[in-house]
């Protein structure tokens, strides 16, 4: 277990810091690198669209690999999601920007963030089910804590880089070539990954159902033939860990840095600081959730998000570091006690035979409607209505959310069959 447990806490960090890396650049570079004859508003927009491409992209890389991996393997499946991710994430750092290839440098963009999105897509779901399948019932909120804590050190790892970078570069230099550098890395983090998940067992779970020959044909048309109804709720139920996390830090940082005139260097020290807010209560939530269960912990968090969604722009607009730290801080914290239990949550929704695919596609559903938008959608209303309405916007997700998993049942006495 300890050898599995650290195989999905490395996985889902390194792809984490893989799509991180793209969601700080959007908001502090690739504006002017990739969209420089837009306006400063519309670049904003651009930048976040590119960014949006790849929560798009993540149910169609649940559709994949969840076929694969609910018919072939967990473990082989994970090993090409983590090459795809960090590849196509490198080849961003490599890519020349307008200047240079004018017209095909935001096209070719996108299509690494499509890909990008693709292998993500496949990530997660693999990378839980390998924690879930192979842990006693009693700890698998325990063991799915470990994945669940990707997220954390993979945004800390993505915003120390670029925070270091920053900070010993000028600012020319930084705009140049700086904000390639932390997408350069991915080539050795792969490498590390790989090494890692090569050495990894099947799970004991999987390898039942694939040696009794009870694997799903089209594990995708099974999931919406026979689990419907978990299938959309429990992507309703992940809007607002996403919508969070993604006003969060990359709205705010494109905020904080482009409106309220904070320096760049100072908001990405604040954001390492939230970080640890997010590990916090993703820890706190997912090893409690075996004894206090997953759906009441879930509740309380989107509770906690839709009182906090009023009070963040309040905080941030005061302009002062420590209230900002503790407006992202507190926000993060909430979204960690909604995302740390469904490590364990979403896998136990679905059977054996269509759990990748089910827990991939309804995680990554939340991603669409939750992630993808939150950032465009900020900027739209903070641009027409002032900052409070983007409150009163988190909130509303919040709301929905809490309303999804109140029509979900209890799941952590359930035996994975």
């Amino acid at each position: 277990m300890r050898r599995v447990a650290v195989a999905s806490f490395i996985g889902t960090a390194i792809e984490f810091y893989d799509f991180y890396c793209y969601g700080t650049a959007a908001a502090l570079v690739l504006h002017q690198a990739f969209f420089p004859t837009l306006d400063p508003v519309n670049a904003t927009l651009a930048s976040f669209s590119t960014y949006a491409v790849a929560f798009a992209a993540r149910p169609l890389g649940s559709v994949l690999f969840g076929h694969f991996g609910d018919r072939v393997g967990r473990k082989s499946v994970l090993v090409v999601s983590l090459l795809l991710m960090g590849l196509s994430t490198a080849c961003v750092g490599l890519l020349p920007g307008y200047d240079t290839w004018g017209i095909w440098a935001p096209v070719v963009l996108t299509l690494l963030r499509f890909l990008q999105g693709i292998g993500l897509g496949g990530e997660w779901g693999g990378a839980a089910l390998l924690a879930v399948e192979h842990a006693p019932r009693s700890r698998r909120g325990l063991y799915a804590a470990f994945p669940q804590l990707g997220p954390s050190v993979g945004f800390f790892a993505a915003t120390g880089v670029f925070w270091l970078l920053s900070s010993g570069l000028d600012d020319q230099a930084f705009r140049s070539w700086g904000w390639r550098v932390p997408f350069l890395l991915s080539f050795l983090l792969v490498g590390v990954g790989l090494f890692v998940r090569l050495k990894i067992s099947e799970t004991p779970v999987f390898a039942k159902v694939r040696d009794a020959q009870e694997a799903a044909r089209v594990p995708a048309v099974e999931v919406l033939r026979s689990h419907p109804r978990e299938l959309l709720l429990a992507a309703g139920g992940m809007i607002i860990a996403y919508g969070l996390f993604y006003t969060a830090t990359t709205y705010c940082l494109a905020y904080a840095t482009g409106t309220l005139g904070i320096a760049r260097n100072t908001m990405l020290a604040l954001s390492l600081v939230a970080c640890l807010f997010l590990a916090a209560g993703t820890w706190l939530a997912a090893t409690r959730s075996d004894a206090a269960g997953r759906r009441r912990l879930i509740l309380a968090g989107s509770v906690l998000s839709a009182g906090w969604g009023l009070v963040l722009f309040p905080l941030l607009d005061t302009a002062q570091p420590v209230l900002i730290a503790l407006g992202i801080g507190g926000a993060l914290f909430c979204m960690g006690v909604v995302y740390g239990p469904m490590g364990a949550y979403l896998p136990e929704l679905f059977s054996t035979r269509v759990r990748y695919s089910g827990a991939s596609l309804a995680y990554n559903l939340g991603g669409v409607l939750g992630g993808a938008v939150a950032p465009l959608v900020a900027t739209r209303l903070q641009s027409a209505f002032g900052s409070a309405s983007v409150g009163w916007y988190l909130s509303a997700m919040a709301v929905l959310s809490l309303l999804c998993v109140l029509a979900l049942p209890e799941t952590r006495a359930r035996e994975l069959t």
